[in-house]
Parts: structure tokens; sequence; C-alpha cells
């Protein structure tokens, strides 16, 4: 996967942007000030540096050693600090009780990959810790504006809850919206929104 994705981030430009994700910036504002956060899938890191900014101790995992370069010279150049880490997140050890947030932004992966990484995160979360993610529904295969073509890959609403369900739900919805990130997510989009914290 990982020789996909850097040559997809070969490319000198920031293919989704530098930018932070529009759900993320309406949503961070739940994460224990200064508290650590887990990025998963993170890319040339718009997300993770965003959240840098707001002062959080921020991790940035990614399966692509080219992306995390570019994340840590986009860091570099917003004068803050991220730690990377270049892994598959089908090997990667989220660790139990280590995170104030962990943050998904159209992560998608794989039906059984998706469920263990997810089982892995309610894991990971400290109490009162909290999981932000947005993704693309299937509605997505029609309006083809960015995302995998596999309908396997796309996630709903009913989903998450069944994943996340020894969390409680503060969001989760299914909606249709316009997506401004880079060249890759542009347009008319179908997702779903979702945060939960770690109450018990």
């Amino acid at each position: 996967m990982n020789n996909q994705w850097d040559e997809r981030y070969s490319a000198s430009e920031y293919v989704y942007g530098t930018e932070p994700n529009d759900f993320l910036r309406e949503e961070y504002h739940r994460i224990r000030p200064g508290g650590k956060v887990l990025c998963l899938a993170d890319g040339e890191g718009r997300n993770g540096v965003f959240l840098a900014q707001q002062g959080f101790d921020v991790t940035s995992v990614d399966a692509s050693q080219v992306g995390l370069e570019k994340a840590l010279a986009l860091a570099q150049a917003n004068d803050v600090m991220i730690t990377t880490v270049h892994a598959d997140l089908a090997d990667y050890d989220l660790g139990v009780d280590q995170w104030d947030a962990v943050v998904s932004i159209f992560c998608h992966l794989p039906p059984d990959l998706r469920s263990r990484v997810h089982n892995a995160v309610t894991s990971s979360l400290r109490m009162d810790g909290v999981v932000i993610l947005e993704a693309y529904t299937v509605d997505q295969l029609s309006f083809k504006t960015g995302g995998p073509p596999v309908a396997a890959l796309m996630m709903s609403a009913q989903q998450l809850r069944h994943d996340f369900e020894a969390l409680d739900v503060i969001v989760c919805g299914e909606r249709t919206r316009m997506i401004h990130e880079g060249a890759l997510h542009i347009g008319q989009s179908a997702v779903v929104q979702f945060v939960a914290q770690r109450n018990r």
C-alpha cells in the first residue's frame, strides 16, 4: 500500500491541501487542552500540524514515508513540532490508555482491519478521551469526488456505532457536503461524521 501512497505524495504540491479537515476544525475543541493526540493515516500532515498549532502533543502515523516527510516540512513551516511514525496500521500498536484523542480523517481500511483498528482505538483512549472521525459513505461512489472506488472500504453511521459501542456517542450522522481539500477531495461529497468519548 505504501508504494501507492508514496507515489501519490511525491508531487511537490500537497495533494489534499495544507488546511485541516473542516469537521476536525469544528470538533477539536472536545479534546483535553494540551492533550496527546494520535492522527491515523495523517499523510502529508495537514490535520496533525493544525492540531499542533492548537497546542496539542501530536503523533502522526502513516504508511507513506514520503507523506510523513512532507508533514514534517509543513510542521517546520508553521513553527510547530509533530512526532511522525512510519507504520502500516495492520502492524501499529496504538497502546492502552495512551491518547486524549484519536483522529481518523478519510482513513479507509478493509473491513477486517477497520474493525481491528477501531477496537484498538477504543482501548487506546484515556478516560474522557475522544475519537473524531470523518469518512466517505457508500453514496460517495456516485459523486466520484474523492475516496476509494470500493464499497467495502466505505463507512456508515450504523457501523461506527457498532465499532465504538463501548464509547458514548456525541456526534453521529451521514450527510452530503461540499469538500475542498486540495486536488483529490473536491466537490459534493457523501460523508459520515462521528465523535465519541470514553466515559467508563
